[in-house]
C-alpha cells in the first residue's frame, strides 16, 4: 500500500515490456503503479481498494477490456483510460458507450498517456457522502421506495437491487421529482466527473433503469425522456 498522497493506477496490459516501461514512466510522475497481466484480479481489486485510474488494454488474453470495463462500470465510477491497438472506431465508440473517460491508440508517447490521466483525474470530483446515519433513510417518491442503506428500489413488497452507477442516477431523479435534470447534470451527479459530448453511457444506464422499474411497476414507465433536454422522474408514476 502507499500513502494516502500518492494516488495509485492500476495498469492492465499483457505485454510485459510496455506495461514496465509506462509504470517506470509513471512512478517516476509521483504514482504508485499496480501492474497487472490480464483482467482475472483488476475487477476485484477495483471494488476492493478503487484506484485513482485504470488504464486498460482493449486487447488481452482471456476476457477482453470491454468486458471487463463493463464488469467495472457495474460497481465503480473509476476513471478508464482504454488502450487499442486497431485504428478503426468501434472499440473506440464501444468502450465510450460503457463508461470509458477516454482512449489512447498504441503505440502511444508516455507523456500523451500522462496528460490524459492528469485530464480525467482534474475532471474527477470526490463523492459527496451522506452525513451520518442519513444513508439508511429511505427515499420515498410516490409509491417508489428508494433504499439507500441496500441500494435498491421496490414498490410495494417487490424490490430490484441496482448498481452503483443506477442507484446514484435514480437517486439524483428521484430527490427531484418532476424536475428535468440533463445528461451533464446526471453524469456528474452519478459518476463525479464531466463527459464529452459523444458520451452515451448515461443512455446506457438509463435504459437499464427502466428495465428494472417496468418490472416492479408492470410495465409503467417512471423515467421520462424530454427531448433534448434529459431525463425526469414523473412524481405520479
Amino acid at each position: 500500500m502507499t500513502d494516502g498522497k500518492q494516488r495509485v493506477i492500476f495498469l492492465v496490459d499483457d505485454d510485459r515490456k510496455l506495461r514496465r516501461l509506462v509504470a517506470k514512466f509513471l512512478r517516476d510522475q509521483g504514482f504508485a503503479v499496480q501492474e497487472f497481466q490480464d483482467g482475472s484480479e483488476v475487477v476485484a481489486a477495483v471494488q476492493e481498494d478503487e484506484p485513482a485510474a485504470v488504464i486498460l488494454d482493449i486487447m488481452l488474453p482471456g476476457e477482453n477490456g470491454l468486458s471487463i470495463l463493463r464488469r467495472i462500470r457495474n460497481d465503480s465510477a473509476v476513471p478508464v483510460i482504454m488502450l487499442t491497438a486497431k485504428g478503426d472506431d468501434e472499440d473506440r465508440i464501444t468502450g465510450l458507450e460503457l463508461g470509458a473517460d477516454d482512449y489512447l491508440p498504441k503505440p502511444f508517447n508516455p507523456r500523451e498517456l500522462l496528460a490524459r490521466i492528469n485530464a480525467v483525474l482534474r475532471r474527477s470530483v470526490p463523492p459527496v457522502r451522506p452525513e451520518a446515519g442519513a444513508a439508511a433513510d429511505d427515499l420515498t417518491v410516490s409509491c417508489w421506495v428508494l433504499h439507500r442503506k441496500r441500494r435498491s428500489i421496490a414498490v410495494g413488497k417487490e424490490e430490484v437491487e441496482l448498481s452503483a452507477t443506477e442507484y446514484r442516477l435514480l437517486e439524483a431523479l428521484m430527490m427531484h421529482p418532476g424536475m428535468v435534470l440533463s445528461r451533464d447534470e446526471l453524469l456528474n451527479y452519478a459518476r463525479g466527473k464531466d463527459f464529452g459530448p459523444f458520451d452515451r453511457s448515461i443512455d446506457v444506464h438509463i435504459s437499464k433503469l427502466r428495465v428494472k422499474t417496468e418490472l416492479l411497476s408492470g410495465g409503467k414507465r417512471c423515467i421520462k425522456t424530454i427531448w433534448g433536454s434529459g431525463y425526469m422522474f414523473e412524481v405520479g408514476a
